[in-house]
């Protein structure tokens, strides 16, 4: 192997109207452990941005959903958060079961880990994904962080011998590299079928979700190892029209020493908060965004079972 490894930049086919029989509809499960670069890839995989993505462990907490149309057919990735073993509180217990879920009616999974790097957390992702019997596509994200691409030999055969992947694929998410093949190689494991979403659709995630994901994201960005793990949005109001849409927010941390590092010195950081994520908010509403945002506190929330349910924290199914 040498530095022209299969990446290519992503491009996409039209949508064909009426697809025929020979289309393909599937399911594809995208897993792994914390901060491999999963939301990334469902963002690249879409051509737009559904997952929020942060350099920050477990930034995804909830099952997103992202749909690519294309003339051949239609893929479902489902993103889910990173299984995490440290921690045993009532929200990461929740979290670890919304990432078991994602992979109940699927097709597929799709592994991810980075280029060079194997620990505890994705041996036990990869003990999960034998336990399911789906087929997998080892993914190796990173592979740019790799200067010299002959190192990849040795972990490549490792990973080989650890189970029996359907295939092992390098891409770069962060880079836009490799997608082109990738979308070959899934389409050509989904089975035939008519798509089951309307082709202008791109995530079955609501715009109220949106928002508080949104929020969160720009928590993560500007606090970066300030925000306290136990740190979540709730959207109260949500109001659209044409020209103006009204979002009121909380921010709900589990002490009175983390609200201060939210709210920031004379509010600055809660403004700057609110400044960024109404900025993206704008973008994806297509409308002006009045956004206020209120921290708050309730106590030790991510210890407590019910809690994690109402801030919306929802048990699989």
């Amino acid at each position: 192997m040498n530095d022209e490894l299969p990446l290519e930049s992503s491009a996409r086919l039209p949508f064909a109207e009426g697809l025929v029989g020979a289309s393909r509809f599937g399911q594809v499960a995208i897993v792994g452990r914390p901060n491999v670069g999963k939301s990334s890839l469902l963002n690249r995989l879409v051509g737009q941005k559904i997952s929020i993505t942060a350099p920050k462990p477990q930034t995804t907490r909830h099952r997103i959903t992202g749909i690519l149309s294309e003339g051949r057919g239609q893929i479902v990735f489902v993103d889910t958060p990173g299984i995490h073993q440290g921690g045993s509180d009532a929200l990461n217990r929740q979290l670890n079961r919304t990432a078991r879920s994602g992979f109940d009616g699927v097709d597929l999974v799709l592994f991810v880990v980075q280029a060079g790097r194997f620990n505890e957390e994705d041996a036990a992702v990869l003990s999960l994904i034998r336990e399911s019997s789906l087929p997998v596509i080892l993914l190796i994200n990173k592979v740019d962080l790799i200067r010299d691409k002959a190192e990849l030999f040795p972990f490549l055969a490792a990973m080989q011998a650890r189970h029996e992947f359907l295939a092992l694929y390098p891409i770069s998410a962060r880079r836009d590299r490799g997608f082109d093949g990738l979308l070959d190689l899934l389409f050509k494991h989904m089975p035939p079928g008519e798509p089951m979403y309307d082709p202008d659709e791109v995530t079955t995630i609501t715009t109220r979700f949106m928002a508080a994901e949104i929020i969160r994201e720009k928590l993560a960005r500007l606090l970066h190892d300030e925000l306290p793990y136990k740190t979540t949005v709730l959207i109260e109001r949500f109001d659209e029209s044409p020209h103006l849409t009204e979002i009121d927010g909380i921010i709900y941390v589990a002490r009175d020493s983390q609200k201060g590092i939210v709210i920031g010195t004379g509010g600055a950081k809660l403004k700057e908060i609110g400044v960024q994520a109404r900025h993206d908010l704008e973008q994806l509403l297509n409308t002006k965004v009045m956004l206020r945002l209120w921290a708050k506190v309730r106590e030790d929330w991510a210890d407590d079972e019910r809690a994690v349910q109402s801030l919306g924290y929802q048990l699989p199914e």
